[in-house]
């Protein structure tokens, strides 16, 4: 069982370093995200250091941190763990240095490769040991099918990520978990994965960070909170990309933040967990919420710019504290949560 927990001071204060998503989070494809730069930068004037943590494994830390930067939020190469670094630490789990490795994916993945000490190769018929797989928006039939090769020839297959879907500036796009079932899907062979959900990358942004009292921040349930909760580390997040609050308020055990905010702004102030009165309500300043025969019932009684997320953290108290308790709760009664319909 996990719910919301209170935090009275900024995260920026509690928490000493923020493992930062980015794509719905930081920026949107290659457009900014309002009040990210700015949400960073007050969490850097807190004394919070920041790692931006990715599931893209096809661009270089070079190139996310000139984008960031360009974007109005300085960051250096060794500001960014992306899933191409953690599948090759992935395979060095495994591999001895110099075994041949198939990378199928963009110019970030072969990098970390080489740079974990194997050799990179292009076919099937080079026997490598592993094939490594991660999104490039290059990748066509003929990559898939040396993968899917190599791995009926008994090579190992990691994939840097898992995530179905990709957001860019247009919508959603096919992400290297689709890329990935094609290949699953016609060798029969289920790849490990280095990227989250799995906790690696963020293990490994930790340990090279120094930190001690890591926070999670993303926009994705079933990657960056899931992640979160695997590695046991606390979780923000944000609603500025692919899930909403109503998604919160429904999502499984495994998946729930610890903290929730509109965006980035929300790392410089202080969280406050609704608490629960003894006629079932949850409460938070103006806002309350409860589940009555297993539907969701929501109640405003103050007026306030913050008052829909308040109503929002106090229906995910009500809702996860009734699952919790072995009931269903009906989805059509859980609504979603703007400041539009506050």
């Amino acid at each position: 069982m996990s719910g919301l927990i209170s935090c009275d001071v900024p995260l920026a204060e509690r928490y000493d370093l923020a493992l930062v998503d980015l794509d719905g989070v930081a920026y949107k494809g290659h457009e900014p995200i309002e009040g990210a730069a700015e949400g960073l930068a007050g969490a850097r004037a807190l004394g919070m250091r920041l790692v931006f943590v990715t599931n893209n494994a096809s661009r270089e830390p070079e190139s996310v941190a000139a984008q960031l930067t360009g974007l109005g939020i300085p960051a250096e190469p060794d500001d960014v763990m992306s899933a191409a670094q953690a599948a090759a630490g992935v395979l060095a789990t495994r591999l001895a240095p110099g075994a041949k490795v198939l990378v199928i994916g963009g110019a970030g993945l072969v990098t970390a490769v080489r740079a974990a000490g194997f050799v990179v190769v292009t076919s099937a018929d080079d026997e490598p040991a592993a094939v490594a797989q991660g999104f490039a928006p290059e990748l066509g039939w003929t990559q898939l099918a040396e993968a899917a090769y190599a791995i009926e020839r008994g090579a190992w297959h990691v994939a840097s990520n898992l995530d179905l879907s990709l957001p860019t500036a247009r919508g959603f796009a096919p992400g290297n978990g689709s890329l990935v079932g094609a290949v699953q899907a016609a060798t029969g062979v289920v790849p490990d994965s280095a990227g989250k959900p799995a906790p690696t990358m963020y293990r490994l942004a930790v340990s090279r960070a120094g930190s001690e009292r890591p926070l999670v921040v993303g926009d994705r349930l079933d990657t960056d909170l899931a992640g979160a909760r695997a590695a046991d580390y606390p979780g923000l997040h944000v609603l500025t990309g692919v899930n909403s609050g109503r998604d919160a308020v429904l999502a499984h055990p495994r998946e729930r933040p610890d903290f929730l905010g509109a965006d980035l702004g929300s790392l410089l102030v202080a969280h406050v967990a609704p608490t629960r009165s003894a006629d079932g309500w949850w409460a938070t300043r103006g806002a309350a919420s409860r589940v009555v025969d297993g539907r969701l019932e929501l109640h405003r009684t103050a007026d306030g710019d913050g008052e829909w997320l308040d109503l929002c953290r106090t229906a995910c108290a009500a809702a996860w504290a009734w699952v919790d308790e072995g009931h269903e709760l009906a989805s059509d009664s859980v609504p979603e949560f703007t400041v539009d319909n506050a």
